[in-house]
């Protein structure tokens, strides 16, 4: 129903006849906001925040899970989990589509997401990885480390450009690489159990196991979630194809200065 106020001031009338259509819902521009559903989001978000939660708790006690030298080692150890929890949880919250909308609020916690999680935590993994004394881990982490730098710099340049697409797609690259934390501590039990009932670790090796299948959980969950990321993008792509977008071409905002 519609309010009517005539020029000469009379009172508002309603015309039952006449309606206002509803709000559109927030979108931005050829962005394909549903490439993943809402209950996925949070659900992302949930374990991502339990995960953290998990990772950090005991560092903020003031113990360790992973056995280092102490001194510079440790110290770097606990700013590298406690920026890459910073990057966990704020990740999700970049995906929704309400989010997404309000650009305001989608650059403010993309920066925070860089800047205080991405960009701290992959600079203290390279020595982190380099006096583990492991050469799996140093190898797997510091790429690792390398790709969330590059992904992270990639995403920035392409939004300056005004490229959306290619923005999101690097920015789904590069969460994909910070999920890494929860992916690599599903993958090393899976290996462990995978172990223990072919007969190839023994239940008193398996202490021992564990701390040798992490870096082969880290470099398996790398590869697991870029696939995963992979997929998103290209279905994405499908999606503005079939939406009517010329195949190829970039979803674009104005540039910013």
């Amino acid at each position: 129903m519609a309010w009517i106020t005539y020029v000469d001031g009379s009172t508002p009338i309603a015309h039952p006849e006449r309606t206002t259509p509803r709000p559109a819902r927030p979108t931005i521009e050829d962005m394909d906001l549903q490439v993943l559903r809402p209950r996925r989001i949070w659900l992302m978000l949930l374990v991502a925040v339990v995960a953290g939660a998990a990772l950090a708790g005991p560092y903020a006690l003031g113990s360790s899970r992973i056995e280092v030298d102490g001194g510079p080692h440790h110290a770097l150890l606990v700013a590298h989990i406690f920026t890459a929890t910073v990057a966990l949880v704020l990740g999700p919250l970049q995906f929704v589509p309400a989010i997404r909308a309000r650009r305001r609020w989608h650059r403010r916690i993309g920066r925070t997401y860089l800047m205080a999680g991405v960009l701290p935590s992959a600079l203290a993994a390279v020595p982190v990885a380099l006096l583990s004394g492991r050469l799996v881990t140093q190898v797997g982490l510091v790429i690792v480390a390398i790709g969330w730098l590059v992904t992270g710099g990639l995403a920035v340049r392409a939004i300056r450009r005004g490229d959306v697409a290619a923005h999101r797609a690097w920015m789904t690259r590069n969460y994909a690489l910070t999920f890494l934390a929860v992916t690599a501590r599903i993958v090393v039990p899976i290996l462990l159990l995978t172990g223990l009932s072919t007969g190839a670790i023994t239940p008193a090796d398996a202490p021992a196991a564990v701390t040798s299948l992490i870096p082969v959980g880290q470099v398996l969950g790398c590869v697991i979630n870029l696939i995963v990321a992979e997929v998103l993008i290209r279905r994405a792509r499908r999606g503005r194809t079939a939406s009517g977008s010329p195949r190829g071409a970039p979803a674009r905002v104005p540039a910013r200065p």
